[in-house]
């Protein structure tokens, strides 16, 4: 545990992130998060908008939508009736847990390990009832388990029955906006909707620090294609890309040791469409990038029992950490039509896009015509109103063929307001609901991941290892000693920094030594030292973080250096580039 522990250390005196609301005890699962750790989080996000949309804006558009939603999204979406964790309560005293986590927790100090996913509150309660597992704070009973829906509930506006909730995904909100967005891409596809938002998840217990919180960032994709035509036009770009995965035929016989293959092969196998490959390809490389190797990486897949409601297939993306073993950074989910055929039925609204035939056909039509007679006599001056919510809603008043009313709004359409006809027309193309290929990722872990395999121990010498993109400060500014000249030198060079987009900041206190350390700890990759020489040539030496080799380059050039070393250009490199010579290491 020693580069968690060290991190542990790091966090706390550098004040990254810190439970919220500390001084009235805190809340669990809501964390503060510091100008340090504020800053590596949007340089991660900016990374992923790099990685994943920037490539692709053909293909991938971005949208924000509300964190609050009214209930009947969440009808339709199947949160209301499936996103459920089991709660089991002491008899005793009354205290409440999650029910695979107490078992989890109990079984552990036994030496016990069992697989709960996608059990029934009934099998937890035969496992608790079988090891005699009981309340862990005052050793009574338990009562039996209970499902608990995680959605936090609100009301919007000051009418109690009018219910909101804070979405627990970014998803819905693109969901919800497919008709708007298809408008704007031009109803084609494949198109892509990506957002990165907070959101809000009311769990049981939360624990272990960043790794599960009840708000926190996500980053998603809805990929939406067509189901005929699932080929993804970049694959190409990531074919030869390894991707290490636990296929579901493995994880089924215990096994969940990856095989690391290529996406070509991952494809290849039936593992995964090629969105999905792609995707994952992109993700193994990302975080790789943010200094995971890949045999610390994983792509697990989940039983038909473990997945959420929505998918068909999907994989978990799961790094391996010195202190919480296998985290979720990233999952990747195969939501077929569900999300939009529900958003359909619910809302009444058509989300069907058209593909064309290869050989125009003859399809029948049921058309539903608003009856203005039957209308007028139940609903007079509203008839207006009426009938233009039957001609905007085809789709739901069509069901008046099947049964007797439907409600449409605030009306009640009933068998005898409308006209049914069943049309027979030519045509060459055919409506299709699309499908949808979801990678989504937690920034909050990532976060966490990303620090701990940075962490880096040389004998007395600790510090944050951070690719130079996503660390928080990108130069410190120190002058060797605190003498007039130099400060002014130092802070009209810090400014500089400043003004050109880049994060810097400027010590002058304390031995040079110590703050070289400090601004190692903290993972910035370039020192830029103001010393003697400064003010006779207007040059300053450059301190490469990793190696502590140094550089003298002209003052001018600093700006230009510094941004060379955020693009990943290693320090030497760049040094000769730019006509500085490597002299010493500190």
């Amino acid at each position: 545990m020693q580069r968690a522990e060290k991190l542990e250390s790091i966090v706390k005196k550098r004040l990254l992130y810190w439970p919220s609301s500390e001084i009235y005890g805190g809340v669990g699962g809501f964390y503060d998060y510091g100008p340090l750790a504020v800053q590596m989080r949007r340089n991660i996000v900016e990374k992923w908008r790099r990685t994943f949309v920037l490539p692709y804006q053909d293909t991938i558009i971005e949208v924000e939508t509300p964190i609050i939603m009214p209930e009947i999204v969440f009808k339709a979406s199947g949160h209301l009736e499936h996103f459920t964790d089991y709660v089991v309560s002491c008899q005793k005293c009354g205290r409440r847990y999650r029910a695979d986590h107490l078992i989890e927790e109990a079984l552990a100090e036994k030496g016990i390990k069992l697989s709960l996913e996608g059990l029934s509150g009934e099998q937890l309660d035969e496992i608790i009832a079988k090891y005699g597992i009981k309340c862990p704070a005052c050793g009574g009973p338990l009562g039996k388990s209970e499902r608990f829906n995680l959605l936090f509930k609100t009301t919007i506006g000051p009418y109690a029955n009018e219910a909101g909730y804070l979405r627990p995904e970014t998803a819905q909100g693109m969901f919800v906006a497919f008709p708007r967005l298809a408008e704007y891409v031009g109803r084609r596809t494949p198109f892509g909707v990506a957002q990165i938002g907070r959101v809000g998840r009311n769990e049981i217990s939360p624990r272990q620090g960043l790794i599960r919180l009840r708000e926190f960032s996500q980053m998603e994709i809805e990929l939406f294609f067509d189901p005929q035509n699932p080929s993804c036009p970049y694959f190409s770009e990531v074919e030869s890309l390894e991707i290490p995965i636990v296929p579901e035929e493995l994880v089924a016989k215990g096994n969940t040791e990856p095989l690391m293959i290529t996406a070509r092969e991952v494809v290849a196998r039936g593992y995964a469409n090629e969105w999905m490959a792609f995707f994952m390809a992109l993700a193994a490389k990302f975080m790789k990038e943010l200094g995971v190797p890949l045999e610390r990486q994983k792509f697990l897949g989940k039983l038909p029992q473990e997945r959420a409601h929505y998918s068909s297939r999907s994989y978990d993306q799961m790094v391996l950490t010195e202190r919480f073993g296998w985290v979720e950074v990233s999952g990747h989910a195969y939501r077929t039509d569900y999300d939009l055929s529900r958003h359909a039925q619910f809302s009444g609204y058509d989300m069907a896009l058209e593909r064309r035939l290869k050989e125009p056909r003859e399809i029948v039509e049921v058309r539903v015509y608003p009856n203005p007679q039957a209308i007028r006599a139940k609903y007079g001056d509203k008839m207006g109103e009426v009938i233009r919510a039957i001609q905007s809603n085809q789709q739901l008043v069509a069901r008046l063929a099947e049964t007797d009313r439907v409600e449409l709004g605030d009306f009640e359409i009933t068998r005898d307001m409308v006209f049914i006809k069943r049309e027979v027309r030519r045509t060459d193309v055919e409506k299709f609901i699309p499908h949808v290929v979801e990678p989504s990722f937690g920034l909050d872990r990532i976060l966490y991941v990303t620090l701990e395999h940075a962490v880096t121990i040389e004998g007395e010498r600790t510090y944050l290892r951070l690719p130079p993109d996503i660390a928080p400060v990108a130069a410190c500014v120190l002058p060797i000693v605190k003498r007039k000249e130099y400060v002014e030198i130092g802070r009209s060079l810090v400014r500089g920094l400043w003004r050109s987009g880049l994060t810097a900041i400027y010590d002058d206190e304390g031995t040079i030594g110590s703050r070289y350390a400090m601004c190692d700890e903290i993972g910035t990759p370039v020192a830029i030292t103001i010393d003697e020489v400064t003010p006779q040539n207007n040059t300053v030496t450059a301190r490469d973080r990793d190696t502590k080799s140094q550089v003298r380059i002209d003052i001018g050039m600093v700006v230009l250096f510094v941004t060379k070393i955020l693009s990943g250009r290693p320090f030497g490199d760049v040094a000769a580039e730019l006509g500085g010579i490597v002299f010493r290491n500190t």
